[in-house]
């Protein structure tokens, strides 16, 4: 998506124009297709309108169990967790990303993998969990290198583990 503008460096959640974002929803509101099912829910979430993206998450998850690939399932399931992040259902967003992740990397899908485990390190970190968060972040790095990511999708899981890790740190100074 096209609307990361950055990512908060203590939150590390993404930073967007919120009214290109808007303008945006507005002009899909009315596609069906999964992609616009998936782009609208990312859309919701990022606006904070949480209660709309997790309906619609759910949908679209039905919706790629009926008629998508294994791959648009597994999308459909991590967008749908990270909903559930943000809306502090840290323990079943933590379980639905560990399976999705064990699945895609099982098929061999190091992107979809990636993804997940990124996620994965976000929930974690947004739950306190500097240590896990930490792991799960190495280990979307070390699967996006395998899929040939971009420098930009490596550079924003190297600035995640350094969050993770400076988080990791204060903790371990303060205990």
């Amino acid at each position: 998506m096209g609307y990361i503008k950055g990512y908060d460096s203590e939150t590390l959640r993404e930073q967007v124009d919120q009214a290109e974002c808007a303008a945006r929803l507005a002009e899909i509101e009315e596609q069906r297709s999964l992609p616009a099912m998936l782009e609208r829910v990312w859309l919701l979430k990022v606006l904070d309108r949480l209660d709309e993206a997790l309906s619609l998450s759910d949908e679209s998850v039905r919706v790629a169990r009926m008629a998508g690939t294994r791959k648009d399932v597994l999308r459909s399931r991590v967008l749908h967790a990270t909903i559930l992040q943000y809306r502090g259902a840290h323990a079943a967003a933590e379980q639905e990303l560990t399976t999705c992740a064990a699945e895609a990397e099982g098929q061999r899908w190091a992107g979809i993998a990636a993804f997940a485990h990124q996620n994965h390190g976000r929930n974690a970190y947004e739950a306190g969990d500097f240590e896990q968060a930490r792991e799960s972040f190495k280990q979307a790095l070390f699967l996006r290198r395998e899929a040939g990511a971009s420098d930009e999708e490596l550079g924003s899981v190297l600035l995640s583990i350094e969050a993770a890790e400076r988080r990791r740190s204060g903790e371990l100074i303060a205990g």
